[in-house]
């Protein structure tokens, strides 16, 4: 028994909750190849990179007699992990386009086997609309957040120009108004209108998790069960720069800008399906990183003991109600970036975040992480729709001596009909829809949060 208390760690409640039997999510992230994909280089890839990043890809989870979930280090058979699917040869592009696709649907309804570590690649070697050939790296998400993956991942990868220079991140840095060196003058104020501030965010994020549920709408079925359902996903890239340009003008941020636009484009989807919908009570569950950082620290300075940008899961949510679409709102769109900036900054700005951490670790520590687990499937199933955003690399990457063309993700087990992911790559952003098969058309919500776009770009430059 000494020698396996050894081996064993301990998990994280956040870790915990997100594997209980209520709430288990999956991330899948996809690189895209400009090149076929070699499978013979590959085993000795994971084995001497992606292996040896973190415990975690080498450990299992246990459960002690008294229900206290840790972590087992053990031997990892790399060809369990390693999945090659094969599909009929010399078919078209369109065809491998949809193979993709349902693959995708496929091993995002499959869970991950407890009896090994967490993780799989797949490597499809056909040729889609978008790249010649695409890695997907499947994990669950009690192995960590998106920052903490995406970190282990740029481990793997090197910039295509100059292998030899780290790779660089766009630009956080925060806005500055002309009022900066008397902000002292409004702390006072500004601590009483945050208390009042902090008390309406967390009454009312806690009054979303439990009692109050969004309506029904083109958007969400409300139904039980969705995670178990299958999903279509779609993809759409807009620029950096334009983007920028809208955050320039309105003086925001482009967490902002991003979340106005597919709220609008959220309501002209609804609008379409049924025109009483744009004024119901609909809601954006946005997840948002807790690190204050500016760009990604090497997995060996996230696993140091008291590390200020610890791996793990350390995220929280906001609720960011989608205004209704009225005429008014049509001729003036750049009020959905605008009402999505208020909220957001008064919500990070009050202290209801730390307190809904708080609340979870005492449900955790009171009621066990089942109960915290349905606490946050709850929060979920009771909001229309999640937005979850990661920066990427500046430059292109290559892994495997292979440049990468594009890169994204998507998490699954989201009791949601719909669910957006945006990552950042070389100038571009992407945007992933992935939606309930059969409920939502993801293509005329892409085209949607398209023409959303293009309406606010326009509507900025004219300001």
């Amino acid at each position: 028994m000494e020698g396996e208390e050894e081996v064993l760690e301990p998990m994280s409640p956040s870790a915990q909750y997100l594997s209980s039997s209520a709430l288990s999510l999956t991330i899948l992230g996809v690189l895209e190849t400009e090149d076929p994909i070699n499978v013979d280089d590959n085993m000795s890839l994971v084995t001497d990179l992606f292996l040896p990043i973190n415990p975690r890809f080498s450990s299992i989870m246990v459960t002690n007699k008294k229900g206290v979930r840790k972590w087992k280090r053990v031997e990892v058979n790399v060809e369990d992990h390693l999945i090659v699917p094969t599909f009929p040869s010399e078919m078209s592009v369109d065809y491998y386009d949809e193979c993709f696709n349902d693959y995708m649907s496929k091993i995002a309804m499959e869970q991950l086997p407890n009896h090994r570590p967490l993780w799989e690649i797949h490597i499809l070697r056909y040729p889609t609309k978008n790249a010649a050939g695409n890695y997907i790296f499947k994990l669950h998400h009690s192995l960590g957040d998106g920052y903490s993956l995406m970190g282990a991942l740029l481990s793997c990868l090197q910039r295509v120009d100059d292998p030899s220079v780290p790779l660089t991140f766009p630009s956080r840095q925060s806005r500055t108004g002309p009022g900066t060196r008397k902000v002292w003058l409004r702390r006072i104020p500004r601590f009483f209108t945050g208390l009042g501030h902090t008390a309406y965010d967390f009454g009312w994020s806690l009054f979303k998790s439990t009692l109050m549920k969004d309506d029904k709408s083109p958007i969400r079925s409300g139904m039980d069960g969705v995670e178990f359902r299958p999903i279509v996903m779609t993809t759409t890239t807009f620029s950096i720069a334009q983007l920028g340009q809208i955050k320039t003008k309105l003086n925001v941020t482009i967490n902002d800008v991003i979340t106005g636009i597919i709220a609008l484009g959220s309501r002209m989807y609804m609008q379409k399906g049924d025109e009483e919908s744009c004024k119901s009570k609909t809601t954006a569950l946005v997840l948002l990183n807790t690190r204050a950082t500016r760009g990604y620290k090497s997995v060996d300075e996230m696993i140091k003991p008291n590390s200020d940008m610890p791996w793990g899961n350390q995220f929280t949510f906001l609720h960011v109600p989608l205004p209704k679409l009225t005429q008014s709102e049509l001729l003036n769109p750049l009020d959905f970036v605008k009402k999505a900036h208020r909220v957001i900054k008064r919500q990070r700005n009050s202290a209801a975040v730390y307190l809904t951490g708080q609340l979870l670790s005492f449900i955790q520590m009171v009621r066990g992480h089942e109960a915290a687990g349905r606490h946050i499937h709850a929060t979920l199933k009771n909001t229309s729709l999640a937005i979850s955003n990661m920066i990427g690399p500046v430059e292109q990457i290559s892994f495997a001596n292979q440049p990468c063309k594009g890169l994204y993700f998507i998490f699954t087990g989201s009791p949601q009909s719909v669910t957006i992911t945006v990552i950042s790559y070389v100038g571009k952003l992407r945007i992933i829809v992935t939606t309930e098969k059969g409920f939502i058309d993801q293509n005329k919500m892409k085209s949607c949060i398209e023409h959303a776009f293009e309406v606010i770009y326009n509507a900025a430059l004219e300001v």
